[in-house]
């Protein structure tokens, strides 16, 4: 088992990581802004059940195959390329109209959930990420690797929660302001858009 303060330290270190601006938490801030607090949270879990996925992949050893793989790579690169532009698309099609319609007949939480899984899993970059930062906290002293890694990304998803779940928070109660002019809202539309393809094309350029 990882002893409290190495635990903590890496705690600390993951509320910073999700701290940073990245494309996980301008969606959730865009998510939020456009649908309120909840669609936010919805989309935030989403995220973090794409955490526990990269994890799993982490502690299983596949992510070393992705890692090493320019095919698998470059596949789930443009995987992940392709269903953001296609939010980007939704996004820049929803007129005024639609939009105040939207407001009433919301989009159903089990969809947002699962649009922040396939954000998260289609971003080969956690992945790889992870494979390089879980195992610096892991010892096998300690005992098995395999839980180690499984409970630093148990705390890693926690960590992702408070913070992402905080900016769902703040981000849902300005969406709710601006909501009340429709204009402000076909503006927000085409900002979330913009930020859409704008991760696209970030994803389309990383590297291995």
């Amino acid at each position: 088992m990882i002893p409290f303060e190495p635990l903590l330290a890496f705690f600390s270190v993951s509320i910073l990581l999700a701290l940073t601006p990245g494309p996980d938490n301008l969606f959730v801030l865009t998510q939020s802004a456009l649908a309120g607090k909840y669609a936010g949270l919805a989309v935030t879990f989403g995220l973090c059940t794409g955490l526990i996925v990269h994890t799993t992949a982490v502690a299983l050893g596949v992510a070393a195959i992705v890692q090493s793989s320019a095919l698998a790579f470059s596949a789930l690169k443009l995987l992940g390329a392709a269903y953001l532009l296609y939010l980007a698309w939704l996004s820049f099609r929803a007129s005024a109209d639609k939009t105040a319609a939207a407001k009433s007949q919301p989009l159903p939480y089990p969809r947002l959930y699962r649009r922040g899984i396939i954000m998260n899993v289609t971003n080969p970059k956690v992945s790889i990420f992870f494979l390089a930062f879980l195992p610096q906290f892991a010892d096998p002293a300690r005992g098995s690797l395999l839980v180690q890694i499984l409970l630093l990304g148990a705390v890693f998803a926690i960590a992702t929660i408070l913070v992402f779940g905080s900016i769902a928070l703040f981000a849902g109660s300005l969406g709710s302001w601006i909501g009340q002019s429709g204009k402000a809202q076909l503006i927000l539309n085409r900002i979330a858009g913009t930020v859409f393809a704008a991760l696209a094309l970030r994803l389309i350029m990383v590297e291995r």
